[in-house]
């Protein structure tokens, strides 16, 4: 966003044009022009996720794979061709960290700057992943009866204001089918400065669920794929009012504490008043504790033999059909028209790239975590080919 476009946004709230541009301002004033980054929590209102006395740690594997930087990938030109690993990831300013752990010992570390594998970095999308683990954990425990309930069952302030609330399910939630007429857009445009501002008010907004109550809808749930993270924001209201715990301290007691995470996690909120957790985005980790999260999904919701979340939830959201390439918030390599290998894995990702890949037939997580956004699917397709070649 240029500053030209920020001035041109400034003028338009002064005038009194757009009077709801607020959030806009707010955005501007935290992250500046280049908007959020993996360390803008630190000055953002969250919660902790807090951790147990007990640490899980990945064994050091001696040698390492040093010969992954030997390796050269493709991609579609002009993006990735012929690169070597390093190369792939991205220049020195983009990657920040990337850790590959097999059989539960890290093979490969590569880190730039001053970023560590202890370092807290915002991920994100990844965010929903974790979030649609939470949910699974919910139906395990009996707090949500089937992701078919309707969210009105859970979020009863939507009844009444429009029929298609109460067609709106779980599982639309989950696949990203809601029919809300609601966009992930962030390029600033006077056309779309409704859409842009509604996503500004989504992140830096004081009251997500005011928000919630007045959207519309484009189309009726179930009916058309639309990526948005407003979805999970709702899911994430939806797991707190049916366990009638906070989001961050259902975490940290179903996940952070049982997985024996090494270091605290924060989860941005919308205000101390109204407390609504960003679980479409807003969760901060190490690359280690975010390696486990891969851990846990590799052992089908097993962890050192206690079942975190049930196997059928596991199957359930990374089992892929060819014609759904995205679901549960989960993503299958082909998202995107990748090419999946002989083994293929499925991943998380959020924006400036921060991936979790998971592949179980070589048993192997990879995550990066990375400052600026290289495109959509090359850091996934580059652990794919990896993968596919792996010894």
């Amino acid at each position: 966003m240029t500053h030209n476009r920020i001035f041109s946004t400034i003028l338009l709230v002064v005038s009194g044009i757009v009077l709801s541009s607020c959030a806009m301002i707010r955005g501007y004033r935290a992250d500046g022009l280049d908007g959020p980054g993996i360390f803008s929590f630190e000055h953002h209102v969250h919660d902790t996720i807090p951790n147990g006395d007990q640490v899980f740690q990945f064994k050091m594997n001696e040698p390492r794979a040093d010969w992954i930087d030997t390796l050269h990938f493709y991609n579609e030109a002009p993006r990735c061709v012929n690169m070597t690993f390093p190369e792939a990831m991205a220049d020195k300013s983009a990657v920040q960290g990337i850790m590959i752990i097999h059989d539960d010992n890290i093979v490969y570390e590569l880190y730039r700057g001053d970023f560590t594998d202890d370092r807290l970095a915002t991920i994100f999308s990844i965010s929903k992943s974790i979030t649609s683990l939470l949910c699974g954990i919910a139906v395990d425990e009996g707090y949500i009866e089937s992701i078919d309930d309707p969210v009105t069952r859970y979020l009863t302030e939507l009844k009444g204001r429009d029929p298609r609330w109460e067609m709106l399910t779980i599982r639309h939630l989950l696949c990203m089918y809601s029919g809300l007429d609601f966009a992930d857009e962030y390029e600033f445009n006077i056309k779309e400065l409704k859409t842009v501002n509604a996503i500004a008010k989504l992140n830096y907004g004081h009251n997500m669920m005011k928000q919630i109550r007045n959207l519309k809808f484009r189309c009726d749930p179930g009916t058309e794929f639309r990526y948005e993270s407003m979805t999970a924001a709702i899911l994430g209201m939806v797991i707190e009012r049916a366990t009638g715990i906070r989001y961050g301290d259902y975490l940290s007691e179903k996940v952070w504490k049982p997985l024996q995470m090494e270091s605290v996690a924060l989860i941005n909120i919308d205000s101390r008043r109204h407390h609504a957790a960003h679980a479409f985005g807003g969760i901060t980790c190490t690359l280690k504790d975010l390696a486990k999260i891969g851990r846990l999904y590799l052992n089908y919701g097993m962890w050192d033999g206690k079942r975190i979340v049930s196997e059928e939830w596991i199957h359930l959201t990374t089992d892929f059909d060819p014609k759904y390439t995205y679901h549960y918030t989960w993503y299958d390599v082909r998202f995107e028209r990748l090419e999946p290998g002989q083994y293929p894995g499925y991943y998380a990702i959020g924006i400036y790239n921060q991936v979790l890949y998971i592949n179980p037939h070589k048993n192997l997580i990879m995550v990066r975590i990375g400052r600026d956004n290289i495109g959509w699917a090359t850091i996934p397709e580059v652990f794919e080919q990896l993968s596919d070649i792996w010894p």
